[in-house]
């Protein structure tokens, strides 16, 4: 579901919709066969502070909040950030870049009612660890025709390196995450358009490369009526294949995917993998003439 909520992806997606305001959930419950599931809750909420139609520029206020919790102890963390986001239209407004600023908290921990430690020497900072969190954005969109738009970003996270280690005696810090994002739509027919997506994020030790596409199928553009469907299949490097289907209806967004597990895990979990169910609603919808493609901002 890499477009139900960019702005998970890149702050500076923020602000990146044709609306004054746009909402967003999203649940994950991942890897339910193998033990006790990971399961994940995310929500998001933006707002427009300021846009200029004559100058094609504007200000974005963001808000995004994600809670996970998994295993026996019931480890979890909750992340509360906000963003402060700018974009500018470049020439005649088919370029628009955007950067974007992010701040906020973080908390990790879990349940102490059934753990032994290893080690009698070693003591407990605390289960519960809370830690500031710092992230900055760039974005990049380009129009080239009524039928081809694409658009591009590079985000970085946890550039602060907060630690977050529960124990008195060692340090453990949450490591910069940095990624890559690109997506682009071809309309090739009149109702029916492809989207080529690729990500790739790198974090310490580890790394992770999706790529994919959408097909969607426009049925209505008007706005008072308007009807859209998509579905597609994404490729998470040497661990999953993901399918998924949305529904594009009126300000609202609704979309469910499930992953097969592909990896070494593929035996525990019977390629069971994750399901995941999201809604998006976009407020302030301008009604405006019908374009191949519509800009998302201007």
């Amino acid at each position: 579901m890499l477009d139900l909520d960019p702005l998970l992806f890149n702050p500076a997606y923020a602000g990146f919709f044709d609306g004054t305001g746009r909402f967003g959930a999203v649940y994950r419950n991942q890897w339910a066969s193998v033990s006790t599931p990971f399961q994940t809750l995310t929500a998001t909420a933006e707002m427009s502070l300021m846009r200029s139609t004559r100058n094609r520029n504007g200000l974005n206020g963001s808000l995004w909040i994600t809670n996970d919790r998994a295993g026996t102890l019931n480890y979890g963390s909750t992340t509360a950030n906000a963003i402060l986001s700018w974009f500018q239209a470049v020439g005649d407004g088919d370029n628009l870049f955007s950067i974007a600023i992010e701040g906020g908290v973080g908390q990790v921990g879990f349940s102490t009612e059934h753990i032994a430690m290893a080690d009698a020497t070693e003591s407990f900072r605390s289960p519960q660890v809370l830690y500031p969190t710092l992230g900055a954005g760039v974005a990049w969109f380009c129009q080239w025709s009524e039928t081809l738009y694409t658009k591009a970003g590079f985000s970085m996270r946890n550039i602060n390196r907060p630690d977050i280690s529960h124990l008195e005696t060692a340090d453990a810090h949450l490591l910069p995450r940095w990624n890559l994002y690109a997506r682009a739509e071809w309309r090739r027919w009149d109702q029916w358009s492809l989207m080529p997506v690729a990500g790739y994020q790198h974090q310490g030790l580890y790394s992770e490369l999706v790529y994919g596409c959408d097909v969607r199928w426009y049925l209505n553009e008007n706005p008072r009526n308007y009807l859209a469907f998509s579905g597609g299949v994404l490729a998470r490097q040497g661990d999953a294949a993901a399918i998924s289907l949305a529904v594009l209806w009126h300000e609202w967004t609704f979309a469910l995917s499930y992953d097969a597990n592909l990896s070494r895990l593929a035996e525990a979990s019977h390629t069971l993998g994750a399901f995941e169910l999201g809604v998006l609603y976009m407020i302030g919808k301008k009604d405006k003439t019908k374009r191949a493609l519509p800009c998302p901002i201007i």
